[in-house]
């Protein structure tokens, strides 16, 4: 399985971006998918989810109203709009597959590729 991040870049605070992450290796329109995202000397966080239809999502508190999840099974890609960036959104942001629906807990995902680096000057 590969799930392979993209999209990152250097944006300023009030910014846009759009990340994408290419599936291979699994039944992408079967799987649970979500976006963690780990700052420099801090913990992984959770940032969203998406179920398998596109249909139910869920966002931490820190990005909800500012970010928005979505997949395209047809092209086993999940994406992830960010609006209005904060510096605090800075950090390696990674795809990955949830094991369990509503979880926001690191260990209840898995598949974790190498990440894009998003960077919000302020």
């Amino acid at each position: 399985v590969q799930l392979q991040a993209s999209g990152g870049g250097l944006v300023q605070a009030g910014g846009s971006l759009r990340l994408s992450c290419a599936a291979s290796g699994l039944t992408f329109r079967s799987a649970l998918m979500g976006w963690f995202r780990q700052a420099p000397g801090k913990e992984r966080e959770f940032v969203s989810a998406i179920n398998t239809s596109g249909g139910g999502t869920y966002y931490a508190d820190s990005v909800k109203g500012r970010f928005t999840i979505s997949r395209d099974n047809a092209k086993n890609t999940m994406y992830l709009q960010m609006n209005d960036l904060k510096p605090d959104d800075t950090a390696t942001y990674y795809c990955v597959r949830a094991r369990i629906w509503g979880s926001t807990r690191p260990a209840d995902f898995d598949f974790w590729g190498q990440g894009t680096q998003v960077t919000v000057s302020s």
